[in-house]
């Protein structure tokens, strides 16, 4: 059956290949990329007509498999949910993951609007995830990619019922070193370009000089503190670290390395520890959002992971509230973050995710 799909497409060899699979199986396909940031969308109001990167390989590709091609003004959705959550959540000592919020709010929420409002039926992106019917119960089901080399199902984790039943992810069943040999064999131009950013508007990974540029504020120095509250130096402010940082604190001990074990807002201070002492087997959470289920009824055994790149742990989860659980691991786990996704996982199947609370 031909669908009339909208085709996220970000000028790299992952949504090229997507939108050249589609196209083989005989789609009614539109090209689509969203504008969201430029260097110049920053402090204020100051606007930058520029094409976001990527645009010409985009169309390129778009031209190559003769279809519309649309660059979709992003901005405004993408700097109140993604930015501005992004800034607010370091002013109060969190680390967010603002991939889960875009893909949430942005490419799954605003793109996904304007799809449907334009007369197509689906979005389709590059991501790795697959996705399956669960006859049984009537729901969209998430699941890892097949190679856990590329999985990006973490990422996803925050997309509800109907977001899912909307979307398509055709790379789901292929190793990166396929998708290069299917975009070779097309003959597309981005066949062997490399991987983009995971923050993309971040690309020197200095969050602290982003942030001050984008709120225009300074951040006020402050003391560091040994688990016992004595001061072993000054930090340069609070948006400069993050749990489990070692580099740039240009603190020296007699006991060793030291590490963030918390940033604390309320008083301005960072607390530095040993690296045994950055680990905890439990953690609460908060905005809850079940895909494989409506509720966890009781507790219930699971695999769970606290970050993008790390294997996910054996835990025991109980659903606290209409939007919060509390989990327990069965090893101790290092570095338990507020402010970033936890993510739930029954085999290859996403149960869930939600945001760790301090």
């Amino acid at each position: 059956m031909q669908n009339r799909i909208a085709v996220a497409m970000s000028g790299g060899v992952d949504s090229s290949t997507a939108a050249w699979l589609l196209q083989q199986e005989g789609h009614d396909l539109v090209g689509v990329m969203l504008k969201m940031f430029d260097g110049a969308l920053v402090n204020g109001s100051r606007e930058d007509d520029r094409p976001p990167d990527g645009v010409e390989d985009a169309r390129a590709v778009a031209g190559k498999l003769g279809i519309a091609f649309y660059v979709l003004d992003a901005r405004a959705p993408f700097r109140s949910h993604v930015l501005d959550t992004f800034t607010s959540a370091y002013e109060r000592g969190l680390t967010p993951n603002p991939c889960v919020v875009c893909n949430r709010y942005v490419k799954f929420g605003f793109l996904l609007q304007q799809a449907l409002e334009s007369g197509r039926d689906q979005v389709a992106t590059g991501h790795y995830a697959r996705l399956e019917l669960d006859r049984g119960s009537g729901r969209w089901l998430l699941k890892k990619a097949a190679h856990p080399e590329k999985d990006q199902s973490y990422v996803l984790a925050g997309l509800n019922q109907e977001q899912l039943s909307r979307s398509l992810f055709p790379l789901g069943a292929l190793s990166k070193e396929e998708v290069r040999s299917i975009a070779a064999q097309a003959d597309l131009i981005n066949a062997k370009k490399g991987d983009s950013q995971d923050i993309c508007f971040i690309p020197d990974g200095d969050y602290g000089s982003f942030i001050r540029q984008y709120t225009g504020k300074s951040y006020p120095s402050g003391p560091f503190l040994d688990e016992g509250g004595a001061v072993l130096g000054a930090h340069t402010g609070i948006i400069d670290y993050t749990l489990g940082q070692r580099r740039g604190l240009g603190v020296s001990s007699t006991r060793g390395r030291l590490y963030v074990k918390e940033v604390r807002p309320q008083d301005n201070s960072v607390v530095l520890s040993c690296n045994d002492s950055l680990y905890g087997s439990t953690l609460t959470a908060a905005d809850l959002n079940l895909i494989a289920c409506d509720h966890l009824s009781a507790p219930v055994r699971l695999r769970a992971k606290v970050r993008y790149r790390m294997a996910e742990q054996p835990c025991t989860v109980e659903q606290t509230g209409p939007d919060t659980i509390h989990l327990a691991f069965d090893q101790p786990q290092r570095a338990i973050t507020p402010g970033q996704a936890v993510v739930l996982y029954d085999g290859d199947t996403v149960v869930g995710g939600a945001t760790i609370t301090p």
